[in-house]
């Protein structure tokens, strides 16, 4: 397992059990699974994940608590906004969207899955390699 060139606050993790909806190598370690799940995901550079949705009949959704390095997070037909530590991002449910890291810096977040009634992840396409090589 590679060193991560940020300091990290929490453990690395394994290799993420989702990779398959990741393009690039990402780590988890989940810190919480009873109530409200929190997972640390930390990206190598260039890794993100692919658009995806968290649905919700009520309540739901996705918060990201940034922690290290530099990162990106986009909704689909906005601009990418760019994450540092300390920044925080609120997805509610139904929301397309993508999240990783700068492809020249590792990233770390805290994702914390809003409780909701009926919710579901949907994963979709990969970003299109255009569209991150066109990011700084």
């Amino acid at each position: 397992m590679k060193t991560p060139a940020i300091d990290p606050i929490f453990a690395l993790g394994e290799e993420n059990p989702f990779g398959q909806y990741f393009d690039g190598q990402s780590y988890l370690k989940m810190l919480c699974t009873e109530g409200v799940s929190i997972g640390n995901v930390t990206f190598e550079p260039g890794c993100r994940n692919h658009w995806h949705i968290h649905h919700a009949e009520k309540g739901g959704g996705q918060i990201l608590l940034c922690t290290a390095g530099r990162g990106w997070y986009q909704e689909w037909g906005k601009e990418a906004r760019e994450l540092h530590a300390g920044d925080v991002v609120q997805i509610p449910a139904g929301v397309k969207h993508w999240h990783g890291a700068a492809k020249d810096s590792w990233f770390s977040h805290l994702s914390i899955e809003v409780p909701g009634e009926k919710t579901a992840n949907e994963w979709l396409e990969p970003v299109s390699e255009e569209a991150y090589g066109a990011l700084k």
